[in-house]
């Protein structure tokens, strides 16, 4: 991939709700499958051993007898937890730099996303006109044709 690939990647990541939207649903679907592991498997087991060794866990049974009616207080416990825990690491590790460095772009600190010049958009406009149109010469970055 050439520089300018690169560069026009890179502006599309860092510009405005973009990368908001994309994290939370990315990241969050990805990471909550280990974090749903460790609070089913750690956290959960440690919430229910301060129960009864006869207890089921920490709920309440509504009718002897009929496993249904069980409430799962540690259940519920735990998936808060996984909540909390999905939602402090996609801020932390991602919204939190990504503010930073948008209000480091606003202070003048940092460059933003080069936007393209009126000639590039007309260029490219011409370009895809032409490829519309079927024509089969090729233009070159510097405006020139070639069959």
């Amino acid at each position: 991939m050439d520089s300018k690939g690169l560069k026009g990647f890179k502006d599309f990541i860092l510009r405005g709700n973009v990368v908001d939207l994309a994290v939370a649903v990315v990241i969050g679907a990805a990471f909550s499958t280990i974090v749903t592991s460790f609070t089913n498997k750690v956290i959960q087991p440690l919430v229910n051993s301060i129960t009864p060794p006869t207890s089921p866990g920490l709920g309440i049974q509504l009718i002897g007898g009929k496993e249904s009616t069980y409430i799962d207080f540690a259940a519920v416990i735990t998936a808060a937890l996984n909540f909390l825990i999905v939602a402090a690491v996609v801020y932390f590790v991602i919204v939190l730099p990504l503010n930073t460095l948008k209000a480091r772009r606003k202070r003048g600190e940092e460059p933003g996303p080069a936007e393209p010049t009126d000639v590039e958009l007309l260029a490219e406009i011409r370009d895809l006109l032409k490829v519309a149109a079927g024509d089969g010469t090729q233009v070159t970055s510097d405006g020139k044709h070639k069959a």
